[in-house]
């Protein structure tokens, strides 16, 4: 018979048996723990294979995809030839994309004056013969005056440009190197009214910068990461790419949003014979997008998100002499005879205010923007569990605030030129 009973020499198990009985115990594996995972964090961080270093950001025209096929008498006298033609093909190509008509044919010397720089995209060089994909650069101010376009163009405030590829049902940003990252990075954005903040993804850009952001709605975590990239708000162009089977055909699902509250501007679909062409949809796809961006801007859906944007009011003093001393006394329209002066001029104060995590933060914030006379109220200086700093515009003086704030049920608090508020 087998009793399920333990021996009685059996070792009597309690929990002190299992706590440390050395404090130094408990440091060293916190130790351990903490070096662990800063290893994590760096190696999420110094990572190298996937940056993609964003390139042709100037406000020169484009002109690419033009193909040359040409032989001379050695490599370097066909990779020459191949050059002119090419620049030759591209000026007609952007005469044509900007007219809608054939432009005049410009000498090699002219071309020369103007272009700025030939982009490779394919080449391959034999002993005699030069066969590549190329791209011509030409120059806004020189080339602008011969096609009879302005050098300046009306843009966009600067928008962050957080581009989330979906593979495998996962979203990611930065965190692998993908067709849709490289896609926004090699577009020429210096052509369009949009004026486009990318990043390199390398970094802290991981961290910062991720497909959890863009769900995020809060204004005061947006705030720190568009201060942090000097950007006034964001754009957010996703990539999702479906395989029938493998070598087969694809098909890529791409949406426009915008805003930290992901507002939809439009979505769209492309299909490719197979995977081979993905590289070539996702270039179409940010063109594509460029447009739509373009022409929300156009009809003024782009507008960018006041919480979002620290602007310094203009102070009194800044104001030219002859600005500054305008103020006059105007006739009162009552009886016509007790002479009023106009309100006090608009005037920036710094609050500081208690807060304990992110509610409390806008609370307050909405709470102090809703005050009688309150222009506009936004966090200088985030202490989450500590005292945040606001920055407050105001049409009045110090005392005025005072009163505004303590009628929205505030305590508030005076002492060298600031103002201390609490609930």
């Amino acid at each position: 018979m087998i009793s399920a009973a333990f021996p009685r020499f059996a070792p009597r198990l309690t929990l002190d048996a299992f706590r440390p009985r050395d404090w130094r115990w408990a440091a060293l594996f916190g130790l351990f723990f903490a070096i662990l995972l800063a290893g994590i964090v760096d190696g999420q961080i110094t990572r190298g294979d996937r940056g993609i270093t964003p390139i042709n950001s100037s406000g020169d025209f484009l002109a690419s995809g033009i193909l040359v096929d040409v032989t001379g008498d050695n490599a370097d006298d066909a990779r020459s030839k191949g050059w002119r033609e090419a620049q030759r093909k591209g000026w007609a190509q952007l005469y044509r994309r900007l007219n809608g008509t054939d432009g005049p044919a410009l000498t090699d010397s002219v071309l020369d004056g103007i272009v700025t720089s030939i982009v490779i995209e394919e080449e391959q060089i034999g002993p005699r013969r030069y066969v590549a994909r190329l791209g011509i650069q030409f120059d806004r101010v020189r080339a602008g005056q011969i096609l009879g376009v302005s050098g300046r163009t009306l843009r966009s405030p600067p928008l962050l440009v957080i581009p989330v590829y979906s593979i495998d049902g996962i979203r990611q940003v930065f965190e692998q190197r993908s067709a849709w990252q490289r896609a926004w990075a090699e577009y020429n954005t210096g052509q369009s009214a949009i004026d486009y903040v990318r990043t390199a993804g390398t970094g802290a850009d991981t961290l910062l910068i991720n497909a959890g952001q863009t769900g995020r709605r809060g204004r005061v975590w947006w705030r720190v990461i568009l201060d942090q990239y000097g950007a006034a708000d964001v754009l957010v162009p996703m990539a999702r790419v479906e395989y029938s089977y493998p070598g087969g055909p694809i098909k890529g699902i791409f949406t426009a949003r915008f805003g930290p509250d992901s507002k939809l501007i439009s979505s769209f679909t492309m299909t490719g014979p197979s995977p081979a062409a993905l590289p070539d949809m996702m270039e179409k796809a940010v063109a594509r997008m460029d447009r739509i961006y373009t022409d929300a801007l156009t009809a003024g859906v782009l507008k960018t998100d006041t919480y979002l944007v620290l602007e310094k009011p203009v102070e009194r003093e800044d104001l030219p002499e002859e600005v500054a001393t305008e103020e006059e006394i105007l006739p009162s329209e009552i009886d016509g005879s007790v002479p009023v002066t106009l309100a006090a001029g608009v005037q920036s104060f710094t609050i500081q205010y208690s807060s304990p995590d992110v509610d409390s933060v806008t609370a307050t914030e909405r709470a102090v923007a809703g005050a009688a006379g309150v222009q506009s109220a936004s966090t200088t200086s985030l202490a989450l569990g500590g005292m945040s700093v606001m920055r407050v515009t105001f049409r009045g003086d110090i005392a005025a605030l005072s009163a505004a704030l303590a009628a929205r049920g505030f305590n508030v608090q005076e002492g060298g030129g600031q103002l201390r508020i609490s609930r």
